[in-house]
C-alpha cells in the first residue's frame, strides 16, 4: 500500500476518534482547546476577551457586532437546523456533523461552518502584542514554508485572493504537513465536501463584516493588521494535541 493511502487511513482514523471522543464527553466537549458545548444544544461561547480588548486592530463596534448579531446568529441557525433535520445533538459533535455535512441542507452546512469557525476564530486571537510560534510549531513552519515571514506571505495572498466572503486557513493535511488553503463562505477544512481538507489550526474570517466598520474594501489592511493579534499559544496546542 502506498504512503500516500497509509496516510489518508490515519487521517480518516484519527478523525474518527477524535469524533467519537467528542460525543462521550458530558456538556463541554474540547478538541484541540476548542470548547463547545452539546449537552442540549450548540452554545456560543463568551469571548475570552472584552469587546475593546483587540483594538487599535480590530475595533470595539466590530467586535461586538460581529460576536453578538452574525455569530451568534450562526449558533442559532445550527440549532434550528438540527431540530428541522433530526439531528441527535446529544450524541453528535460539532466535528462529525461536519465530516458528513453533504449529506444535510444547505442552511445546516452555512451554520453550522459558521458557528465552528467563529468559535474557533475567537480563541485563535489574543490582545497585541502577538506572540510568535515556538517549539514544534515553528520547526514544522519552516520546514513546509522556508520561513515564518514566507508563511505569512503565503498566508496573506490565500486571504486576500479568496474571491468574495470566505475564510483562510493554515492545516494540517492528510499527509501530517502543514498546508495552506481558503474556503468560501463558511465552508472549512474538515467537511467531507470541502476542496482541500484537514485540520484547522489557525482560520482568518475575511467576510466584509470582519473588518468593513474600520477597513472599508482594504483587505490587505486588515489581515496585515490581524497578524498583531494571533495567539500562538492556542495554535501551538492545536498543532501539538492533534498530529497524525
Amino acid at each position: 500500500m502506498s504512503s500516500s493511502s497509509n496516510s489518508r487511513r490515519q487521517f480518516i482514523k484519527q478523525t474518527g476518534k477524535a469524533g467519537i471522543a467528542m460525543a462521550s464527553m458530558p456538556i463541554i466537549h474540547t478538541f484541540g482547546g476548542l470548547q463547545l458545548s452539546q449537552e442540549v444544544n450548540f452554545v456560543q461561547q463568551p469571548l475570552p476577551y472584552a469587546y475593546t480588548a483587540l483594538e487599535p486592530f480590530i475595533d470595539a463596534m466590530t467586535m461586538e457586532l460581529h460576536h453578538t448579531k452574525h455569530a451568534a446568529g450562526y449558533t442559532k441557525n445550527l440549532n434550528d437546523a438540527c431540530v428541522t433535520e433530526k439531528v441527535d445533538i446529544k450524541n453528535t459533535s460539532i466535528t462529525s456533523l461536519l465530516a458528513s455535512i453533504s449529506k444535510y441542507s444547505t442552511k445546516m452546512r452555512n451554520n453550522a461552518g459558521g458557528h465552528y469557525n467563529h468559535e474557533l476564530f475567537w480563541q485563535s486571537m489574543q490582545p497585541a502584542p502577538a506572540s510568535l510560534p515556538t517549539g514544534t510549531l515553528a520547526k514544522a513552519i519552516e520546514k513546509s514554508f522556508g520561513s515564518f515571514a514566507d508563511f505569512q506571505k503565503a498566508f496573506a495572498e490565500a486571504a486576500k485572493n479568496r474571491f468574495g466572503s470566505g475564510w483562510a486557513w493554515l492545516i494540517l493535511n492528510e499527509k501530517n504537513e502543514l498546508a495552506i488553503c481558503s474556503s468560501p463562505n463558511q465552508d472549512n477544512p474538515l467537511m467531507d465536501l470541502a476542496e482541500t481538507k484537514g485540520y484547522p489550526l489557525l482560520g482568518l474570517d475575511v467576510w466584509e463584516h470582519a473588518y468593513y466598520l474600520k477597513y472599508q474594501n482594504k483587505r490587505p489592511d486588515y489581515i496585515n493588521a490581524w497578524w498583531n493579534l494571533v495567539n500562538w499559544k492556542f495554535v501551538e496546542d492545536r498543532f501539538n494535541a492533534n498530529k497524525f
